[in-house]
């Protein structure tokens, strides 16, 4: 058994279709048995290697070798003793494609804020639908000498389509070093937070967990001045796979020009989320599958492939898709979404990058964020902000209990509402057309909008 293990770890990617099956004809006492046994002969292999690696002073890697190692400086975790004590225990629980909702995961795997928060992530880079307002100095370089209009500007409709698009995708590269989930939002949790932009421009982003069971996150961003409007909602959903954990990105980002009417919503789909090396092997984090982009209004669509490493080729973060026009390939994008995107047009065979994230990711943009001393109860920081100052300090013991406090505390409020007949009430969205949509009017005039817009978004609570 243990020569198996071993095998099975040192494979950079295991079989796991194979070895799902194999757990599954297994009575639940003999396959958690095997877990054990895997875990204690990936231990003692990983301990083997990190001492070989530290006697022997290594040559600089190239090809394969250096992908490999670039992805453990950024994607990968190597679990202590008590954290993999704890990875197993947790393991315990879990049966075969079981969804991972009710699971309580270690926090030492949490990235410390909300996934709230965290979906603030894509609109991080907003040079490529303002235009000239916020264009970094390599922006000028890109888009056919279109850099200096904003997406909704563009005349040609293919053309605003990878605009936005980019945008959609230069997001993806903000993330903590190893494999970290944001924290789980609990139901009636809220994060907003506001854009100052060097024109002097402002961009607003309100954020609220709809719904618990199944979970639901809603949010909304608009800059009025710009004239862009973002709306969506995230319906995750994990399952345990055997040696990963899936966590299925069902829902959408909605993005509107607003001075482009006539374009409607540009709809763009999310990938989903693989944490790989439960079992052995190091920890990953993949983005993997196939989502649509789209624009049913002009006719443009890309289906962006998300790819996971092979078994024994490929690389970390690779991303390709063809751009169609009303079904007519006319360009492709490749890369990868940590490193650099893309575009080669299909008709002139020009080629040019889309987005550098390593060194473009200085150019962020910033949010402003109220003191968590003036947030309500329920917004994020403040909500979570023993456990996020106790994953600071590495503390495990007091981060578990501050976590615990949260999830005990929304729980008994479920219990008082389901005692009392209380139905939860959404407080910024509203479910319209099948579709959690934010709870203001939209305006012509900027101004106006700004104001409308802050006015609803910092309100006092409902009594």
């Amino acid at each position: 058994m243990t020569s198996l293990v071993k095998i099975a770890f040192d494979l950079p990617h295991p079989p796991h279709s194979l070895f799902r099956l194999y757990l599954s004809k297994l009575p639940r006492t003999h396959w958690m048995g095997l877990l054990s046994n895997i875990h204690g002969a990936a231990t003692a292999v990983a301990s083997s290697h990190r001492q070989k690696r530290a006697s022997i002073d290594q040559p600089p890697r190239t090809g394969e070798e250096a992908n490999l190692a670039d992805a453990s400086d950024d994607e990968t975790s190597i679990l202590d003793q008590e954290q993999g004590s704890i990875i197993l225990s947790m393991i315990s629980q879990l049966r075969m494609d079981m969804d991972l909702q009710k699971v309580s995961f270690p926090t030492f795997v949490l990235e410390p804020r909300s996934m709230l928060e965290r979906i603030t992530d894509f609109m991080s880079h907003p040079e490529f639908v303002f235009g000239s307002v916020l264009s970094q100095p390599y922006v000028l370089t890109l888009f056919k000498g279109l850099s200096n209009l904003s997406a909704e500007a563009i005349p040609n409709p293919e053309e605003r389509f990878i605009r936005v698009l980019s945008y959609y995708l230069s997001g993806w590269h903000i993330k903590p070093k190893g494999v970290k989930k944001p924290y789980n939002p609990v139901l009636g949790e809220i994060f907003r937070c506001r854009y100052e932009y060097p024109d002097g421009t402002k961009g607003f982003y309100i954020a609220e967990q709809v719904s618990h069971h199944p979970p639901i996150s809603a949010y909304f961003y608009i800059s009025p001045h710009n004239k862009v409007r973002i709306a969506g909602e995230l319906r995750p959903k994990s399952k345990f796979l055997g040696n990963s954990v899936a966590t299925i990105m069902d829902g959408e980002n909605r993005v509107f020009l607003m001075g482009r009417p006539e374009d409607g919503e540009y709809v763009l789909g999310l990938p989903n989320m693989y944490a790989r090396g439960i079992l052995f092997g190091s920890l990953v984090l993949e983005l993997g599958d196939t989502t649509r982009c789209k624009n049913d209004a002009t006719g443009v669509s890309c289906n962006v492939e998300f790819k996971t490493k092979g078994y024994f080729s490929g690389t970390y973060n690779a991303i390709c898709g063809k751009v169609k026009s009303n079904g007519a390939e006319i360009g492709a994008i490749d890369g990868r979404w940590s490193h650099q995107l893309d575009y080669k047009d299909g008709k002139t065979g020009e080629k040019r990058v889309l987005f550098n994230a390593r060194t473009e990711s200085k150019n962020v943009v910033q949010k402003t964020v109220a003191p968590e001393s003036e947030q309500e109860p329920n917004e994020s920081r403040r909500l979570w902000s023993k456990l996020t100052t106790a994953i600071a300090n590495k503390d495990m013991e007091a981060a578990q209990i501050a976590k615990s406090e949260v999830e005990d505390a929304q729980r008994d409020l479920a219990r008082t509402r389901e005692t009392k007949g209380i139905v939860h009430k959404q407080r910024f969205f509203e479910l319209r057309d099948g579709l959690w949509q934010a709870k203001i009017e939209m305006l012509d005039n900027p101004d106006e909008m700004v104001a409308a817009v802050e006015k609803w978004m910092w309100a006092p609570p409902p009594s």
